[in-house]
C-alpha cells in the first residue's frame, strides 16, 4: 500500500479524481440506470434518521490460529449497539459485515440486498482467477492489464472485458457457488454494476481472498490482495477510515448514482488494521442523496463496526 497516510480522520483537503462509469438504458420504457462514478466531495453533516435493526442466523466460522467460537447472536447484538448512534442519524439504509480474523469473531447488522457497483470487481477477478487455476494457466498478459486497472483505478472498460471473460452473470454464478456466497445475483446482461448482493455474501468474498483456504489457490490470492492494495488515491476512502494507518490496508469501493430515483449506493469492502489486529469489513448502502454523505456514512460504519470488536 502507498506510504502516504490515509488515516481518515482527515476528510477534508483529499484531491478527488473523476471517473465516470456509463449510464445504462434498460430497454422498453425508458428507464435509466445510471451509474456514475463522480470526484470525492468533503464529507458534511447529513441529517439521519432510523434504519432498520440488525439480524443475522447460523453458526459462527472461526478464522484463523487458535480461534474460538463466539456466538453469533451476541456479536450481533454488540455490532447493533455499537452502530445505533450511526443509525439514528441517517434515512439512508445500510447493511455492515466485519470479521476479526485473529479470533474468528464475526457479526453482521442488516440483511437487505444492495447493488454492488464497482465492489464486484473483486468477484470477476475472482472468477477469472478460478478459470486460470482449472485450466492451468496463469492469466493472460491482458487479462493482468485488465486486471490492474479495473481494481486499481475502477475502469469499467476493463470490467466489461473481464465480465465476457467469465461468461457474465452466468459464470459469476458458478464461481461463487466455489466461494460461498448465496446471496449474490449477477446484473443482466453487462449490468455486472447491478449485480446484487448482501454483507454476508461480501464478507464470504473478503474472506476466500484474504484467508487460507481454497477454491482461490495461494498464487491467485496474493495476486488479487496486492491490487486491493494499491487502491489509486482519491478512490481509497471507506473502509480504511476503520484502521490506523495506511499500511496493511487493502480495498475496493463502489459507488452508483440510480438516475430512476437519483439517490447513490455507496459500498466499501476490504481488510483494516487496527491495535495490532486485522479485521474484514463490507459496507454497503443505498439511498444517499448525495455521493458525500454516503461516503461519510460509509466510514461512520466502518469506524463503529471495528470499534465494536476492539
Amino acid at each position: 500500500m502507498r506510504a502516504q497516510n490515509r488515516h481518515r480522520t482527515r476528510r477534508t483537503g483529499r484531491t478527488a479524481i473523476i471517473a465516470t462509469i456509463a449510464a445504462v438504458v434498460l430497454a422498453g420504457g425508458g428507464v435509466i440506470a445510471g451509474v456514475h462514478a463522480m470526484a470525492r466531495p468533503p464529507a458534511g453533516a447529513v441529517a439521519r434518521p432510523a434504519v432498520p435493526a440488525a439480524s443475522s442466523t447460523g453458526t459462527e466460522q472461526p478464522a484463523g490460529e487458535g480461534a474460538r467460537s463466539v456466538d453469533i447472536a451476541d456479536r450481533d447484538e454488540q455490532l447493533s449497539d455499537a452502530l445505533g448512534a450511526v443509525a439514528g442519524a441517517t434515512a439512508a439504509d445500510f447493511s455492515v459485515a466485519v470479521l476479526d480474523t485473529a479470533s474468528g469473531a464475526q457479526a453482521v447488522y442488516g440483511n437487505g440486498t444492495y447493488d454492488t457497483a464497482s465492489i464486484v470487481k473483486v468477484d470477476i477477478l475472482a472468477a477469472l482467477l478460478l478459470r486460470a487455476q482449472d485450466a492451468g494457466r496463469d492469466l493472460t498478459a491482458q487479462e493482468k492489464a485488465y486486471a490492474t486497472v479495473m481494481i486499481e483505478q475502477s475502469d469499467n472498460e476493463a470490467a466489461t472485458a473481464l465480465w465476457h471473460a467469465v461468461d457474465g452473470a452466468d459464470g459469476l454464478a458458478e464461481a461463487n457457488e466455489r466461494l460461498g456466497l448465496t446471496g449474490t445475483v449477477g446484473g443482466d446482461g453487462d449490468l455486472w454494476g447491478l449485480t446484487r448482493t448482501t454483507a454476508a455474501d461480501q464478507l464470504r468474498l473478503l474472506r476466500a481472498v484474504f484467508g487460507d483456504d481454497p477454491p482461490l489457490d495461494a498464487g491467485s490470492r496474493a495476486y488479487l490482495r496486492g491490487l486491493m492494495e494499491r487502491i489509486s488515491v482519491g478512490q481509497d476512502w471507506g473502509v480504511t477510515a476503520a484502521a490506523e494507518t495506511a499500511s496493511d490496508t487493502a480495498l475496493k469501493n463502489g459507488w452508483l448514482r440510480r438516475t430512476t430515483t437519483g439517490r447513490w449506493d455507496i459500498n466499501s469492502i476490504g481488510r483494516v488494521a487496527a491495535d495490532g489486529n486485522t479485521y474484514l469489513v463490507a459496507v454497503l448502502s443505498s439511498g444517499h442523496l448525495t455521493q458525500a454523505a454516503g461516503i461519510a456514512l460509509a466510514e461512520d460504519v466502518a469506524q463503529a463496526a471495528v470499534g465494536a470488536f476492539r
